[in-house]
């Protein structure tokens, strides 16, 4: 059997190695030059590793995942902190009790926060909108320090125009906790997650192909395909472009410590940048004497641009769904993975579905 797999992310990586595993020989095609897709990682000249396209914070609550990836690398225990400027002064992220009496000059008891914030409430009636959402949940002070302008930095869009699940990825907490996440499993890979990739895929039944674009007719001689990459190229954009947001980088190099954190993020809107990422931060048991930081800017995501996040919204949905429809009709093809599905998904989720993915495959075999 002949087994081709379009991208060396988490999903085509995990589907290839658990092929191979079970006897498949399989062909992994990849753009870049480089495997990990954005995950990849690399070596700073001055030592530090870098996240070239951005942090990437591993977290979750599947034992099952964890238990998996840790078999290709070291995971270190890692709790991400992140901190917010916003009008002139830093504050914690996600909102936490400090938060609140930070802004408001309270010191207030988890319990008074709580009744405070609901009394800050603006309700929302029929809307189902980010701002309408995020007004009702926070109140405007909070609402609009911390998410309205980024917010419309991050997704080119008003705040009035985007769903309301855009923000309900960040909790509230009436403790003092500053983790940004919550899942019981934080951790980083010590050296990386290129090493992982590298583990993933250095079996003797995968034949991998860097620099090497490969679309629907070159996949005719395939007995089946897994496509990772985004659903749309795959049918030649014959029914239009799904729209995703991609991300510039500013890089600069400073001697010690830049700003004290891993992630600063940028609420106000005059100011172009979203976040600054420092990336020593990611690994405390490594010391460099210099420090490498990335200024994050966000826009539309253009034919020759790398997608990142997919926006989603009424018309994007309506297109997706025209997709999934060919998909359906295409019986030797397997579409997963964060483009390969146009959605927002973490990696731990892209490797459990790649998991359960090949599991359903070796089923046929």
């Amino acid at each position: 059997m002949a087994v081709a797999i379009v991208g060396a992310g988490f999903s085509g990586a995990v589907v290839a190695r658990e092929l191979a595993e079970a006897g498949v020989n399989v062909e992994v095609f990849e753009t870049r030059d480089h495997i990990g897709g954005n995950c990849f990682t690399e070596r700073h000249e001055c030592g530090t590793i870098v996240h070239v396209y951005g942090p990437h914070i591993f977290h979750t609550a599947d034992q099952r995942v964890f238990d998996y990836i840790s078999q290709f690398g070291e995971f270190v225990p890692f709790e991400h902190r992140v901190h917010a400027t916003a009008g002139g002064r830093v504050y914690s992220l996600p909102i936490n009790l400090l938060t609140v009496n930070q802004v408001f000059g309270t010191t207030f008891t988890p319990s008074e926060a709580e009744a405070f914030l609901a009394s800050q409430s603006v309700p929302k009636g029929e809307r189902t909108d980010l701002e309408a959402h995020g007004r009702s949940m926070l109140g405007d002070v909070l609402y609009e320090l911390f998410f309205d302008g980024y917010t419309t930095k991050q997704w080119g869009s008003a705040p009035s125009e985007l769903p309301a699940s855009v923000l309900q990825r960040l909790p509230v907490r009436f403790n003092y906790d500053s983790s940004y996440f919550s899942h019981p499993i934080q951790a980083m890979p010590r050296l990386g997650y290129t090493p992982i990739f590298e583990q993933l895929l250095d079996h003797p039944r995968i034949d991998l192909h860097l620099n090497t674009a490969i679309d629907a007719a070159g996949l005719a001689g395939f007995d089946h395909a897994f496509w990772s990459g985004p659903v749309d190229a795959y049918f030649g954009y014959s029914l239009g472009r799904l729209r995703y947001r991609t991300l510039d980088f500013e890089e600069e190099v400073h001697d010690g410590d830049y700003q004290g954190c891993s992630v600063m993020n940028q609420t106000d809107l005059d100011v172009p940048f979203t976040r600054v990422t420092e990336f020593n931060y990611f690994t405390p048991w490594e010391h460099h004497d210099r420090t490498v930081i990335y200024r994050e800017f966000s826009r539309d995501c253009g034919e020759n641009d790398i997608p990142y996040y997919p926006l989603r919204l009424n018309e994007d949905g309506e297109l997706l769904g025209r997709y999934l429809e060919a998909a359906d009709q295409e019986p030797g093809v397997t579409f997963l993975g964060r483009l390969g599905t146009y959605r927002y998904l973490d990696m731990d989720v892209c490797i459990g579905e790649a998991l359960d993915v090949a599991a359903e495959f070796l089923k046929t075999v």
